[in-house]
């Protein structure tokens, strides 16, 4: 699972920050700090979806405002598929949205 966390926050932080003229956002950039896996790796282990979902909504929120917001279809979608993050309250019931959210931003990269 926190790789698919770090998978999303990648793909959530490209879409915000990354442009053509630069080079890529990867992994080890600086900008992924508080998104490592072992920072989620450490959540995971708690169980703390709460903090989980606080760096999603963070990071996420910053995708929306990158594809329009919610009047785009994009973000639509993302929002809609947020929400279905947002409201696990297990790391159960978060493994499945999780990984619809993360093939949806590979999708759109």
């Amino acid at each position: 699972m926190q790789s698919s966390l770090e998978t999303v926050a990648l793909f959530a932080l490209k879409l915000a920050y990354e442009t053509p003229d630069q080079s890529p956002i990867l992994r080890d950039d600086p900008i992924m700090g508080d998104y490592e896996k072992e920072i989620f790796g450490v959540l995971v282990r708690r169980g703390d979806v709460d903090a989980i979902q606080l760096k999603l909504k963070t990071c996420l929120g910053l995708a929306l405002e990158a594809l329009g917001g919610v009047e785009t279809p994009l973000g639509r979608e993302l929002q809609k598929l947020s929400a279905d993050v947002a409201r696990a309250q297990t790391l159960a019931q978060l493994d499945t949205p999780l990984v619809l959210l993360k093939d949806y931003l590979k999708d759109i990269q």
